[in-house]
């Protein structure tokens, strides 16, 4: 059973490995809202994601003889940190099964905690399944990442710390993989004040807490393909379902494009790294009526490698019209080029790509090519430097834009 009492143990227990993650206030999104909508910032754990907290509390809660053993999970990536640092604080072996996709900088990161990493199947169902094989196998303690009360209850002490801060909130929107952050959060919001409405938030291509509920009973997806690698789970847990059940209000479903639109909004707002899981929480907001209320939202992760951010970065950039790309034929002769940098300037557009094709035809007095990439402050400038372009006779066409 989820209590008050291994709540508030569990509470205590966790301070001893995480960083105090004060809420932050979003003058941006409360904007965007109508209401008051703050962020929880457990990307700034020292593991760089909330999944120390259950990782710890479990051990905390093992016999000595059951961590001699070893303990042995899979991950999509911040659970094997949050595994890995916890281990290595008891002085136990952790050995680590994640995805073969799973990213570099979360692999590398869990074998600097210490522990033993295998790279198995395309999603995390495969990697656990093969961690529960090797567990019986090897006689290992297996420490489910998501579906077992005690991490659940570790997870949960973000609510406990949410409560303290802002004892009025209104609204928690919390990221959905396999459920034992929603569980934990959920549950004890609840006890705390029951009032308080819990929202679990999932990638829509890998929806199967929605699934579970839609069925009464947890079932398994055909795929879980999502840029949101940290909740691509294709079956919730068994143990949490009847708590999400009982204690989560609303589950609502985002589309990987909105989280492309909500990690500019936190880079530029905040100048927060935030993975696409943990985005999930801000990107849902624009589908509830908040205007007046106190929100939190749960960033639960933020281990997102580099060449990652590159490409959400610029699909960003690209998605909000603020980098396009125009192909514009002109005659070859002198003159042609700096008449299409001066048109653009004149619309303050800012030139960041120029290629200069010679060959598009076999005359080349009549037409060479130009595809241009530059910078515009929306669609509506975007639009803008279109028309100055268009009345000076060159004709631009909409090409795809890609910044490398």
């Amino acid at each position: 059973m989820l209590t008050l009492e291994k709540f508030e143990k569990a509470s205590d227990i966790v301070k001893q490995v995480t960083n105090p993650t004060k809420l932050v206030y979003s003058d941006y999104l409360s904007a965007q809202t109508g209401g008051k909508v703050y962020l929880k910032p457990e990307n700034m754990q020292y593991t760089g994601a909330y999944k120390v907290r259950g990782a710890y509390y479990k051990i905390s809660t093992l016999t000595e003889e059951e961590r001699e053993r070893g303990l042995i999970t899979a991950s999509a990536g911040n659970h094997a940190q949050g595994v890995a640092y916890a281990a290595q604080k008891y002085g136990c072996k952790a050995t680590i099964v994640m995805p073969t996709v799973t990213p570099l900088i979360k692999v590398n990161r869990t074998k600097n905690y210490g522990a033993e990493v295998i790279l198995y199947g395309d999603v995390y169902d495969d990697a656990c399944a093969y961690a529960m094989e090797l567990a019986e196998k090897n006689g290992y303690t297996f420490v489910h990442p998501f579906d077992d009360l005690d991490v659940a209850t570790g997870q949960g002490t973000i609510a406990m710390e949410i409560v303290q801060e802002l004892p009025t909130v209104d609204y928690i929107f919390v990221p959905i993989g396999g459920g034992g952050l929603v569980t934990g959060i959920s549950t004890l919001a609840k006890m705390l004040n029951p009032k308080i409405k819990v929202i679990g938030v999932e990638p829509a291509e890998a929806a199967s807490m929605t699934a579970a509920l839609a069925a009464g009973e947890v079932v398994e997806l055909d795929s879980a393909d999502t840029i949101a690698d940290g909740t691509a789970v294709k079956k919730v847990g068994e143990k949490i379902f009847p708590y999400v059940k009982e204690n989560v209000d609303d589950v609502l479903l985002v589309e990987d494009d909105e989280l492309i639109g909500a990690f500019l909004d936190l880079v530029e707002n905040h100048k927060m790294i935030v993975e696409n899981s943990g985005l999930l929480s801000i990107a849902a907001l624009k589908q509830m009526d908040l205007k007046g209320k106190k929100v939190v939202c749960i960033l639960s992760g933020g281990n997102m490698d580099v060449i990652t951010m590159a490409s959400i970065v610029q699909h960003g950039l690209i998605q909000r019209d603020r980098i396009f790309s125009v192909s514009v034929l002109l005659p070859d002769k002198p003159g042609e080029l700096v008449s299409v940098a001066a048109t653009i300037a004149e619309a303050k557009g800012n030139v960041i790509k120029l290629e200069h094709n010679q060959f598009v035809s076999t005359n080349r007095n009549a037409a060479v090519e130009l595809r241009i990439t530059m910078e515009a402050f929306g669609t509506e400038h975007k639009k803008k430097i279109l028309d100055a372009l268009e009345k000076k006779g060159f004709r631009p066409k909409l090409i795809s834009a890609k910044l490398y």
